[in-house]
């Protein structure tokens, strides 16, 4: 697909079919968030994918906790990538982890998944149940939650893109 349709195309989407995405599109959607560039060329983030629907779950309900809300502010997306970045690793780091995730986002409309970046990954995971988590897969401790990108196929059609600024780029 060509890149500049898909980085037109690409929708926030919020509701999920409860249908895994299949391995060769998680695959290439994560080969892409590693060729993001990074600062120095130093690719200090960290990608862990989760698709168990129980660890879903606890995430979830840890992502609503940071707002305190109840609902599930992950849609019902059956895989979830969580993006970290590490302060100890670069100077870059949050810059190099915000283009990974935008690259996990472009990617995934190019291979036919659905998508949306959910904030407040640095609050979970600054959390005693997120520093666990963390340890339990071997993130550094060091390391800062950047994003969480839920993947998966829309229950419905895409949202209609919103017309651009008409003062978006100055020239000079």
């Amino acid at each position: 697909m060509d890149a500049l349709y898909a980085m037109k195309n690409r929708r926030s989407v919020r509701a999920y079919r409860k249908e895994q995405i299949r391995d060769d599109q998680l695959n290439a959607i994560l080969e892409a968030g590693t060729y993001a560039p990074t600062g120095m060329g130093k690719q200090s983030p960290i990608m862990v994918v989760v698709q168990d629907p129980d660890l879903i779950a606890k995430l979830s309900r840890m992502n609503a906790a940071v707002m305190g809300m109840d609902g599930d502010p992950f849609y019902g997306a059956p895989t979830v990538v969580i993006v970290f970045g590490n302060p100890s690793a670069a100077m870059t780091w949050l810059e190099d982890g915000a283009l990974v995730m935008g690259n996990l986002l472009n990617a995934a409309f190019a291979v036919g998944v659905d998508s949306c970046w959910i904030h407040r990954a640095k609050q979970m995971f600054e959390s005693e149940e997120g520093k666990a988590l963390m340890r339990a897969w071997g993130v550094p401790n060091d390391c800062v939650g950047i994003g969480n990108c839920i993947l998966g196929y829309a229950s419905g059609p895409l949202p209609s893109p919103k017309a651009r600024k008409a003062d978006y780029i100055i020239r000079t």
